[in-house]
């Protein structure tokens, strides 16, 4: 392989425009081409980045420039494509979750150690600068032992600005958007260990943008506990209700000796605060100047660290084990809703380095 490595993009929706912006952008990568069920929007993304326009997976696949695939297809389609991508021996970036099951996610990373391939997945937003900034503080140890972490998902209403909103409701808020800061905190902590969990549908009947009606069954809100292995204690609450406007928001860390205030487990940008017990939060300098493009998430950079990581010989950062543990907690989280019960966890990973600039 040479130092400028081919990636190509399987699933140009929504979220393909930004990935492809960011990744003819970065020296390591070439980007080869796009493949879509819709040939039309493949050769959209195409035109925009003068990139080959695949007719099918199949010939993505069957192409030698293309050495690593970014797997953007609905979240249905993840396991399937990761999984024809790796047997075709290509390495892959999968938009999140890996897989629906537990089961299939492991057998996903089982398939390509197998193969000696890499698997990271999203998400990869724990790599941005104010969280990077919030770890750092944490490892310095000025809030004593965190005993317990609150994450706010309030997302809104995807039918107001997404064109095709049901596919994120038939997987509800839990597995698109509760993986943001179960990632996050797991990166900073380790391994879960136990759930317990309660959710509902609250608002059934939803209406597209073009007016279309369709139902919501799978729950939209979703509040659970989640017990860490290393000791901290979360509370996640997820829906697709609550905009974004609450004043219910990001990450607050609670220590012995103190707390610290995420403002965004998203977006790069935005502010890190900490506060001594009992006293008024205080900014704290960020590490680094956040990612200032559009939409204020770089959505190149998990897959440009895959890249520099096949370069440079070390591991990458978000990781298709890491993911596959994710997995098996949103889907305790699920079972737990339905029983009333507590939900054991018994998968394990490695956790990532921070960012070099922010060790």
């Amino acid at each position: 392989m040479s130092n400028k490595v081919g990636v190509a993009i399987i699933g140009c929706g929504n979220i393909a425009k930004a990935y492809a912006a960011n990744l003819v952008s970065y020296p390591e990568i070439k980007l080869v081409g796009a493949a879509d069920l819709e040939f039309q929007r493949a050769q959209a993304l195409a035109t925009r980045h003068g990139i080959r326009a695949y007719p099918s997976v199949e010939a993505l696949l069957a192409d030698s420039e293309v050495d690593v695939v970014v797997n953007l297809t609905i979240h249905h389609a993840h396991k399937a494509v990761t999984r024809q991508c790796l047997e075709a021996g290509k390495h892959v970036h999968s938009e999140k979750p890996l897989a629906l099951t537990y089961q299939d996610a492991q057998s996903l990373v089982d398939l390509a150690a197998a193969k000696e391939l890499r698997l990271g997945c999203s998400p990869f937003t724990f790599l941005g600068e104010i969280q990077q900034t919030a770890w750092k503080t944490l490892r310095e140890g000025r809030t004593g032992t965190i005993r317990v972490i609150y994450a706010e998902v309030n997302w809104g209403r995807i039918e107001t600005w997404h064109p095709a909103p049901e596919p994120f409701y038939q997987v509800g808020p839990l597995f698109d958007v509760g993986v943001y800061p179960l990632t996050l905190i797991t990166a900073i902590f380790g391994p879960a260990r136990r759930v317990a969990a309660y959710g509902t549908v609250l608002q059934p009947d939803r209406f597209s943008q073009e007016g279309h009606p369709f139902r919501v069954d799978t729950p939209d809100f979703v509040v659970a506990a989640v017990e860490l292995a290393s000791g901290p204690l979360i509370r996640l609450t997820t829906n697709f209700y609550v905009g974004s406007h609450s004043k219910q928001r990001g990450l607050e860390f609670h220590g012995d000796a103190g707390s610290l205030y995420l403002s965004d487990w998203h977006n790069f940008d935005g502010s890190v605060e900490f506060a001594t017990f009992g006293q008024a939060y205080q900014s704290v300098p960020l590490v680094k100047q956040p990612y200032g493009g559009p939409g204020k998430v770089e959505w190149g950079r998990g897959t440009l660290d895959l890249v520099q990581a096949i370069l440079e010989n070390r591991p990458h950062r978000a990781t298709g084990q890491q993911a596959t543990h994710i997995v098996e907690i949103l889907c305790a989280i699920a079972e737990s809703m339905k029983t009333s019960q507590p939900i054991s966890i018994e998968s394990n990973f490695t956790p990532p380095a921070p960012m070099g600039w922010a060790s």
